[in-house]
């Protein structure tokens, strides 16, 4: 019998190798002689970098950068067997490196990205896989491309200050000083939205909320974002704010597209590409995938689904998936190829409850009750699924 995991990490109680680990534990704890094939996988946002090093055995590389708002901070990201750079835009631009006061979309920028970038490139990188998604800025990746010698300069040939509300400024573009090394390097976005940049469903208005902006900044922006735009089609010719997803990420894709070759694809799909899912489902009897929360919005590029919908084009193998907690609307995702949800806490329940008691080791002991959940839960499923 093989059981085929992969599944995705439980956001703030375990990475995704975790789970997998955990749940080969209860597997093995009910059918000894099971063969396991663990593959943390991850939706091309944030654990994006974990899930492919661990399933690929490549390593991890620390950078000092600057934040969102400019202040030195370090930041993490990886690199492949096959010399791949991957790196998550959240890792240096996110929305969780500032406190909720400190969100500030018209001056936020990306320019910690960029050094992420810059230093891979410096290092004989040539092809970077980047994760969008989790941003904390709207400058159009302006802030990306400056890192890598890119100007952005006023009618008087100034360079532009850091943050989108300066965009509506921008006189011209020179690539002069583009890093040599940046030569013959290409990027594969995985990218599940496909706002474009500007307008009702673009880049300020849908995100721009989430990132402090008031209604007010949202029109600042988005003339500044049009302006850019133009400026992109006009001195560069490239059409980048009409590009599917160029409003992922405050237009982090116009940061890249006029300069580079640019593959944009589904976040899941490109994670079960790299991990050679589809080989590994072919040998399948059963699959095993999950996430923190399973709920109708798990339909929209999300691990479980993007596993499920693969595996059943690949070989009709029963597939069930395992949530920290159900919500609302997930009974929908079982037209998507899922057979069977299960969450691993019955309801609301005192943090000590679930897992032990305080703070220190939170994570081992969560993972740790997790198995005696599991172990029930697969060997009914051994039985549904499994009669050998």
């Amino acid at each position: 019998m093989n059981i085929l995991i992969a599944a995705d990490s439980f956001k703030g109680s375990c990475s995704a190798r975790q789970v997998t680990d955990t749940i080969e534990r209860a597997a093995k704890n009910v059918l000894p002689d099971v063969t396991v094939t663990k593959i943390p996988v991850a939706d091309g946002g944030e654990g994006t970098v974990d899930a492919l090093i661990a399933a690929m055995h490549g390593t991890k590389v620390t950078v000092p950068i600057h934040d969102p708002l400019g202040r030195p901070i370090t930041a993490e990201y990886g690199l492949l067997p096959d010399g791949s750079a991957v790196i998550e835009t959240a890792a240096a631009s996110g929305l969780t490196l500032l406190k909720p006061e400190e969100r500030d979309a018209l001056h936020a920028s990306t320019f910690g990205t960029g050094e992420l970038i810059r230093h891979a490139l410096e290092h004989g990188v040539k092809k970077f896989i980047l994760g969008l998604g989790g941003s904390a800025t709207t400058d159009g990746g302006a802030g990306l491309a400056r890192a890598l010698g890119i100007s952005f300069l006023d009618a008087d040939g100034r360079e532009l200050e850091p943050g989108g509300v300066h965009l509506s400024e921008l006189a011209s573009i020179s690539t002069d000083g583009l890093l040599k090394e940046a030569a013959g390097c290409e990027f594969v976005v995985a990218c599940d939205v496909k706002n474009h940049l500007c307008g009702a469903l673009g880049a300020a208005a849908v995100f721009g909320p989430q990132k402090g902006a008031d209604e007010k900044q949202i029109k600042i922006l988005d003339e500044a974002l049009v302006h850019y735009a133009a400026i992109l089609k006009d001195k560069l010719h490239c059409d980048a704010a009409d590009t599917d997803g160029s409003g992922a990420a405050g237009g982090l894709l116009c940061g890249i597209l006029p300069y580079f070759p640019v593959t944009i694809c589904s976040g899941i799909d490109l994670v079960l590409d790299l991990t050679d899912f589809d080989e590994h489902v072919r040998h399948a009897d059963l699959v095993v995938t999950g996430e923190g929360r399973i709920d109708f919005q798990s339909a929209l590029g999300k691990v479980p689904v993007g596993v499920a919908s693969r595996a059943k084009k690949i070989r009709n193998v029963p597939v069930i998936a395992i949530a920290g907690a159900k919500g609302e609307g997930c009974e929908t995702l079982y037209s998507f190829g899922i057979d069977a949800i299960f969450d691993t806490v019955p309801g609301v329940m005192p943090l000590e409850d679930e897992t032990g008691g305080g703070e220190s080791g939170k994570d081992s002991r969560k993972c740790v009750s997790f198995i005696s959940t599991w172990k029930i839960k697969i060997s009914l499923l051994s039985n549904c699924f499994l009669q050998t």
